[in-house]
C-alpha cells in the first residue's frame, strides 16, 4: 500500500513537471523568442527591402547586381561579382542568388587571374576609367558570392555613369551613396561599406511591372 502511494505521488510529480515544462518550453519560450524577433527593423522577416512603389525588391543582406534593359542607359549602382560559383566562362558571372558561393579558385589559379584581368577591363570600359582605378572588390567575389555591399571607392567610380543615366548631378548621386554608407563596425572593425540595393532604391529604381 505504501509503495503504491509513493508511486502515485511520483507519477503526479512527474506529470506536473511535464505539464510545467510543456507550458514553459512549448508556449512561453517560443512566444518570448517570437516577440524579441519583432524588436528592430524587421530582421527576422529577411530584412526585406521595398522600392518606392512598395514592391519587395530583395533583402538588405543579400547582394544583387541589377542589369539595365538592353538599349537603355545604365543608371544602376553595380555590386561585386554575384554568384561567382556559377558554372560559366563569363568572367563577370552575374548569376543569381541560387548560384551563390565562391569560385573555388585559389590565389595561384591562372583561371581566376584571367577572370580578374577581364573583369578589370570590362569595368574600366563601363565606367570610363583606367584599369588601375578599378578597386579590388570590383573584380573579386565575396566568399558567399552574395555580398550586399561594395567599397566607397567602387561606388565612387560609378557616379558619373549613374548621374548621366538618371539625369541627376554627380553631387546628388554621391550624396545618395554617402547616405547609404555604413561605417566600420564599432568604429574600428572592417571597412566602410555601401549597400548597393539601398542606393538603387534611393535612386528611384523600381521593380519591373511594379510601378505604383
Amino acid at each position: 500500500m505504501r509503495f503504491s502511494m509513493v508511486l502515485v505521488r511520483q507519477a503526479w510529480v512527474g506529470l506536473l513537471v511535464l505539464i510545467g515544462m510543456t507550458i514553459v518550453l512549448g508556449f512561453i519560450y517560443p512566444a518570448v523568442v517570437w516577440g524579441v524577433s519583432r524588436i528592430g527593423p524587421g530582421m527576422a522577416e529577411g530584412s526585406k527591402a521595398h522600392d518606392r512603389a512598395g514592391c519587395v525588391v530583395g533583402s538588405q543582406l543579400l547582394g544583387i547586381d541589377p542589369q539595365a534593359p538592353a538599349g537603355q542607359p545604365d543608371g544602376y549602382l553595380h555590386a561585386r561579382v554575384i554568384g561567382s560559383s556559377s558554372p560559366t566562362d563569363d568572367p563577370m558571372a552575374p548569376g543569381s542568388a541560387d548560384s551563390s558561393g565562391g569560385s573555388q579558385q585559389g590565389p595561384s589559379s591562372e583561371k581566376l587571374a584571367g577572370w580578374i584581368e577581364q573583369r578589370r577591363e570590362i569595368i574600366a570600359k563601363r565606367e570610363n576609367v583606367s584599369p588601375a582605378a578599378v578597386p579590388v572588390d570590383a573584380v573579386t567575389g565575396s566568399g558567399s558570392g552574395l555580398d550586399p555591399a561594395i567599397s566607397p571607392a567602387y561606388a565612387r567610380i560609378q557616379v558619373p555613369r549613374i548621374a548621366a543615366a538618371t539625369h541627376k548631378s554627380a553631387q546628388q548621386v554621391q550624396s545618395i551613396i554617402d547616405a547609404n554608407t555604413d561605417d566600420r563596425q564599432w568604429g574600428f572593425l572592417g571597412q566602410q561599406q555601401v549597400n548597393v540595393l539601398k542606393v538603387n532604391i534611393a535612386l528611384g529604381h523600381i521593380a519591373p511591372g511594379c510601378a505604383g
